[in-house]
């Protein structure tokens, strides 16, 4: 049988409706109330060769809006892209570097003479010699440390972590832990087959009310479990 008061809740004002929460809205810039250090990247990029997924956020104490800043030598005529995974946390003072940092090394000096023209524009480097490494790409779920330092054409792997004032120069695999300078793998979160399994059930693709109805199995370490929450279809509650 149907509340009356659930029907038609605008005649009692006093009636309230349970609300479904799932999580934070993506597009919010301040995700913590009070605690503005920490904001969803998306919500202050401006350049468009910038990529970044819902919920990855950026921490810093002078504020995330500084995001960008921290995205070096990301000139539009060249058109790399960095690109962004979902659920990422990025601390203070990471620093990506794009492709705009190289010079030319194939020949004796690596001096960029044809950038100032005035007849040292016959200088210019042919595309073959072009030091472009590619895309910057960070997967979904990565956690990066304090201080980082991402080289140009870096790929991370799904679930990785990045430890405090690395310098990234290679690409670091899924669900791996790297540190160093430079860094290297220090080792593996899980085993092979625990690995493969996550990058197929690919959580971070999910709606926000099927990951707010499995947040148990998502945050704990029993793979049976998160295929169970990736096989089962989930239904908001209607209330």
């Amino acid at each position: 049988m149907l509340c009356p008061l659930c029907v038609n809740p605008k005649e009692n004002p006093h009636h309230i409706r349970r609300q479904i929460l799932n999580g934070p809205t993506p597009g919010d810039k301040e995700p913590m109330k009070g605690f503005p250090q920490i904001g969803f990247v998306k919500n202050f990029i401006s350049n468009p060769n910038i990529q970044v997924g819902d919920y990855t956020y950026y921490d810093d104490p002078d504020g995330p809006e500084h995001f960008e800043s921290r995205v070096l030598y990301h000139f539009p005529f060249i058109g790399d892209q960095l690109i962004i995974g979902k659920f990422c946390a990025i601390a203070r003072n990471i620093t990506f570097i794009m492709n705009g940092a190289n010079h030319s090394m194939t020949g004796f000096s690596t001096y960029p003479f044809y950038i100032f023209g005035q007849g040292w524009e016959k200088a210019a480097p042919t595309a073959e010699s072009q030091s472009y490494k590619g895309d910057t790409v960070i997967g979904n779920d990565v956690w990066l440390g304090y201080d980082v330092t991402i080289m140009p054409g870096i790929r991370i792997g799904h679930g990785a972590i990045i430890a405090a004032k690395s310098v990234v120069t290679h690409d670091i695999p899924p669900y791996s832990i790297a540190g160093g300078h430079p860094a290297s793998v220090i080792r593996y979160r899980f085993d092979q087959a625990t690995i493969e399994t996550l990058l197929e059930i690919a959580w971070w693709d999910w709606p926000a009310e099927k990951i707010t109805a499995n947040l148990e199995a998502i945050v704990n370490r029993d793979p049976q479990a998160l295929r169970q929450a990736a096989d089962s279809d989930h239904h908001p509650e209607h209330v």
